[in-house]
């Protein structure tokens, strides 16, 4: 659903974190509907990207495509992707006609593209985004790596459960990256990554963990829609086995003293996971 400028959870996420100001100097990025020539160059030379949608169920999860560069072939206001989420991904035979987020990653250059728009068809071909928002982010907290796109594409194992058991925390206690889905009722759905030390995300039992928020480019499109619905999709990846790790559930942001325990980023917040659903 086509929209510009910030909603009212970014608006107020702003607001609280005190840059306004900051936040209305890139306000105009989002008003660009389709894709530009150089974001159509950069997806095509692509090999990795999350998506964010929904189930036959209705639950928000985030997803990894990997495929050779091409997969990713976008003109004007449509993006072809002829990769599906693998066998066994709670996203694979995912429902046309909704709303998505797609977020491809330059490892290597540290380059990344927001896009957002409806998922017009899905099939075992791939799948066609009418995109309304396409806009790059910041280098910060990328960390450079290979990705193996063969490996991000074997079948996963298909194991569902409601809590993280010992290897799913210590794949999170490990990870200096991870993918986060969230959804805003009119606006769809949204994919961005965070990335931080290993282990800046902390699991506080089978069924909770936070992460401390680090300084960004103070949009906070991720966290804005939060403000307004709490549903939230994790995925975190081992880039070594091509193993991903899949959470659902609810998230919400804590705002504390900047500099105060866990607050590695000095911004004064941090964000709380609920886990409701995981799938590997």
């Amino acid at each position: 659903m086509s929209a510009s400028g910030f909603h009212e959870g970014e608006a107020a996420t702003q607001r609280r974190a005190g840059v306004e100001a900051e936040a209305r100097r890139l306000e105009g990025m989002l008003d660009a509907s389709g894709l530009s020539p150089g974001a159509a160059r950069f997806l095509a030379s692509q090999r990795f990207a999350a998506l964010t949608g929904r189930d036959h169920d209705g639950v928000l999860w985030i997803s990894p495509l990997a495929a050779p560069p091409g997969f990713l072939h976008g003109q004007d206001d449509i993006l072809h992707v002829s990769a599906l989420p693998r066998d066994g991904d709670p996203l694979h035979s995912i429902p046309g006609g909704q709303q998505v987020g797609l977020i491809a990653i330059d490892f290597a250059t540290r380059r990344r593209l927001r896009v957002n728009g409806e998922l017009v068809s899905a099939d075992h071909r791939g799948m066609t985004v009418r995109v309304d928002q396409s806009y790059g982010n910041c280098p910060k907290y990328i960390h450079r790596r290979a990705i193996d796109a063969a490996g991000l594409a074997a079948p996963a194992s298909q194991r569902r459960t409601t809590l993280l058991d010992p290897s799913d925390q210590a794949l999170i206690a490990s990870s200096d990256t991870f993918f986060l889905g969230t959804s805003h009722p009119t606006r769809g759905s949204d994919a961005s990554h965070r990335g931080g030390p290993p282990g800046f995300v902390r699991v506080d039992s089978p069924n909770r963990l936070w992460w401390p928020d680090f300084p960004g480019n103070n949009m906070f499109n991720s966290y804005g829609n939060l403000a307004v619905d709490d549903e939230a999709a994790l995925l975190f990846i081992d880039f070594d086995t091509g193993a991903a790790l899949h959470v659902t559930g609810t998230a919400r942001v804590r705002w504390t003293t900047p500099g105060a325990a866990g607050d590695d980023g000095g911004v004064g917040r941090n964000v709380a996971f609920s886990v409701g659903g995981v799938a590997r």
